[in-house]
């Protein structure tokens, strides 16, 4: 009986060793082939180490051939200077390097001694490029656009400079005058415009009402105040019974991303995406979500962009657009969506250094695509007929052609009075005395309208939502206070 023992233990032996061995078979074919891949990484890193040794023996050649050489003698510290400008000029044009001057300089709040312009620039295709001047601003009250290009600054030409070297030219001593030569779209000649600095200070928000019920908020900039300042001007909006929104980031040029995320939170509900970020280390890769600590509004809702919306702006267009909250009418945005952080560094100089992308909730990237609208519409005025247009007898209407405008005829002196009036109704006693500040207003928004041609075509669209609504409600059931955005609408 012991013998058919052995023989199965015998058995049983012979696999647990055949396990074995197989089992270490493949742990050393892991081991063999981690260990080639190890040894790839070393070589190829090591290849990368010595490529970088012997491009900085290069440097270090050029740099004793220059000192030892050159016609006149340069300063070590200029040269290294140089070569570090020269290395992040090989990077995006919103990466830079500042020297300990100039980053002491941006650090002083524009106040008291120095001023500027108000306008927001950038380097694109190597020439120094206005993003968007700020209402209100010198630069805006001269004339400057959006994508203007400022080819000298004094009799100093800008090719080859740095964001930071045209800010410290722009800016001076307050009350001094700037000379800068711009070319512009459609100009034949550079046109030289003089500009006089002063301290920037802006309403970053203002608002007014379109046919009784449209409210109208422009957001200018996105500084610490806005969301604050948005808050107040939706309030006021709500006293007066609007029911549909138009919101106007046209020529902002951006500013800060928390206020960016705040005023897209006031138009979202709670747990949406509003933008995300992606770089190359987890640390960089962040996302912004909406939160519920104020009760968003439900007005449809129109967005108004141009060349000159750019950054924060963007982010606000962006996320509106891609969560079906807002139509966005306009042209297409500037495509500024990257991000910088200021790096200090040991001697008291920092470094501006580009690290991330601006990504939609949709995930399309804002970086040089910009957001394109939903209705491209390019802003021209209304064509007013004077000598130069076709019908050469018409002229331009006088101030009391437009307030005739706005006249109905109860407005008229000695008018009929109808059948309410006849019965005694006193009301248009008590109106009278608001009937000329009533027309003055009316006017004012008229001439709005009239120079605008972006906010006319919004302002049209809305005021016929409630038509558009109620048809719909016809074959659906579907709140005329709900987005405006539906698919259905959207190219």
């Amino acid at each position: 009986m012991a013998f058919p023992d052995i023989n199965k233990m015998y058995f049983y032996f012979q696999i647990k060793l055949s396990v074995l061995l197989t089992l270490f078979i493949f742990l050393f074919a892991i081991h063999t082939f981690n260990s080639q891949v190890e040894a790839q990484e070393s070589i190829e890193s090591s290849t990368s180490g010595s490529n970088n040794y012997e491009k900085l023996k290069i440097f270090s050649e050029v740099l004793s051939l220059i000192e030892s050489s050159y016609v006149e003698r340069i300063s070590n510290k200029k040269l290294i200077e140089g070569a570090i400008h020269g290395l992040v000029k090989a990077l995006d044009p919103h990466t830079t390097y500042m020297t300990p001057e100039l980053y002491s300089e941006m650090k002083i709040e524009t106040s008291g001694k120095f001023g500027g312009l108000g306008i927001e620039v950038s380097i694109r295709d190597g020439v120094l490029t206005v993003i968007s001047p700020i209402e209100g601003t010198p630069a805006f009250n001269a004339g400057i656009q959006a994508k203007d290009k400022i080819v000298k600054i004094e009799e100093e030409s800008t090719l080859d400079m740095t964001i930071n070297e045209a800010v410290s030219r722009l800016r001076g001593e307050l009350g001094t005058t700037v000379n800068i030569t711009i070319i512009r779209e459609g100009l034949k000649a550079p046109l030289l415009v003089k500009i006089t600095r002063d301290i920037i200070k802006v309403q970053s928000v203002k608002n007014k009402v379109y046919d009784d019920d449209i409210g109208y908020i422009r957001v200018r900039s996105f500084s610490k105040s806005t969301s604050g300042d948005l808050d107040k001007a939706l309030d006021e909006l709500r006293r007066k019974n609007i029911s549909k929104l138009i919101l106007d980031v046209r020529n902002n040029p951006g500013g800060l991303l928390n206020q960016a995320v705040e005023v897209s939170d006031r138009f979202l509900k709670s747990e949406n995406l509003i933008v995300y970020t992606k770089g190359r280390t987890d640390d960089q890769n962040m996302r912004f979500t909406t939160h519920d600590k104020i009760k968003p509004v439900d007005y449809p809702m129109i967005i108004l962009v141009n060349g000159g919306s750019a950054s924060a702006s963007e982010i606000v267009a962006g996320a509106l657009q891609d969560l079906g909250r807002a139509v966005i009418l306009g042209m297409p945005t500037f495509g500024k969506g990257s991000v910088q952080t200021i790096i200090p560094l040991s001697d008291g100089s920092a470094l501006r250094l580009t690290t991330a992308r601006y990504y939609t909730p949709s995930g399309r990237i804002i970086q040089e695509n910009g957001i394109v609208p939903d209705i491209v519409i390019e802003n021209q005025a209304l064509l007013n007929d004077n000598k130069n247009s076709k019908d050469a007898g018409a002229k331009e209407l006088t101030e009391k052609e437009k307030v005739r405008r706005f006249l109905r005829e109860r407005d008229l002196k000695k008018h009929l009075k109808g059948k309410t009036s006849i019965d005694g109704s006193e009301n248009n006693k008590n109106s009278n005395n608001d009937k000329n500040e009533k027309v003055e207003i009316l006017s004012d928004l008229e001439e709005d309208l009239k120079k605008d041609s972006q906010l006319r075509q919004a302002v049209s669209l809305l005021s016929g939502w409630d038509i558009m609504a109620s048809s719909l409600k016809k074959n659906a059931e579907i709140d005329k206070s709900t987005h405006f955005s539906f698919e259905k609408f959207r190219r």
